[in-house]
């Protein structure tokens, strides 16, 4: 346990230090100045461009604003994964109720047909899976769903500007017209479409999660104290610390600048980033269980 603490802890990948570090090394530089300028001329007192750092009510404010700035990007990354939680129930509860609650047609020579259209309609539930992924990443469908969809249904996706939302009218469509044919009852009807409106309802969590970002205003305010503070801080250190001023400023920055940005990597958990959720992993998983719903046979 102890040596996965340190790996985890000097781990790069997922790490937000590369993107930071471009940063720390401007506020360390520009403090190596200040020590070179209070070397050569000692009798300059510059302790009073530093007391802005050591002001309590701006350390106040500054501490505030990152820990406002972090919890607002993590609440969007747990909303989010409940918004894909939602779908996930909502796809294998509507899956298992499609296999099971549909009958087949009396006739013999329509089971073979009705089965395939059962079976396909139930993969539209994957299709719904992946086209939300792709639609919250702002991605075209392309060869995506060929597997699942035929070449003209992905073709006539590609002309609608809501993929996601064009699937559950052909689910709704399928559900209506199975109902309309007395392939189950009605109280099956009404809770399968409940469910469909379950999808719906998480798909538009994401996209308000998506479309949502924290106020401009804030991450502008945020960044300025922050330059404020790194820019200050050497003032107030070099008459103590001297030399080691520009290493001190690096620490401080790096702090800083990493609480900050770990609220930038999570604000949009949709993407590909290593902090992103793992909704590749997520349609899988779904692709996994809608299959293994249709390969049920009934004992």
């Amino acid at each position: 346990m102890t040596f996965q603490w340190f790996d985890l802890a000097f781990k790069v990948q997922g790490s937000v230090a590369p993107i930071i570090l471009p940063r720390v090394l401007i506020f360390a530089g520009f403090a190596l100045g200040i020590s070179v300028f209070h070397y050569y001329e000692p009798q300059i007192s510059l302790k009073v461009f530093g007391d802005m750092t050591n002001n309590v009510v701006f350390n106040l404010v500054l501490g505030l604003l990152l820990v406002f700035r972090t919890n607002t990007a993590y609440d969007r990354y747990w909303e989010g994964r409940k918004a894909w939680g939602t779908l996930v129930v909502n796809i294998r509860n509507l899956s298992r109720l499609m296999q099971i609650a549909i009958h087949s047609p009396p006739l013999e020579e329509q089971k073979d047909e009705e089965q395939k259209d059962k079976e396909k309609s139930i993969q539209l539930l994957t299709a719904f899976a992946i086209a939300t992924k792709l639609h919250l990443r702002n991605e075209e469908i392309s060869t995506h769903l060929n597997q699942i969809l035929t070449e003209d249904e992905v073709l006539k996706l590609n002309n609608v500007k809501h993929v996601p939302l064009e699937l559950t009218l052909w689910l709704s469509s399928y559900l209506q017209k199975q109902m309309q044919n007395d392939r189950f009852d009605t109280n099956y009807f009404v809770t399968m479409n409940s469910q469909i409106n379950a999808l719906v309802e998480g798909l538009t969590s994401c996209e308000r999660i998506l479309k949502t970002p924290l106020p401009i205003a804030y991450r502008i305010y945020l960044k300025r104290l922050i330059l404020i503070y790194c820019f200050g801080l050497p003032f107030h250190l070099v008459i103590d610390i001297h030399w080691l001023t520009a290493i001190a400023v690096g620490l401080v920055s790096f702090i800083l600048l990493g609480v900050e940005q770990i609220g930038n990597e999570i604000e949009n958990p949709f993407g590909h980033d290593f902090n992103d959720l793992p909704i590749d992993e997520i349609c899988e998983g779904i692709s996994n269980n809608v299959n293994q719903v249709i390969s049920y046979q009934s004992p």
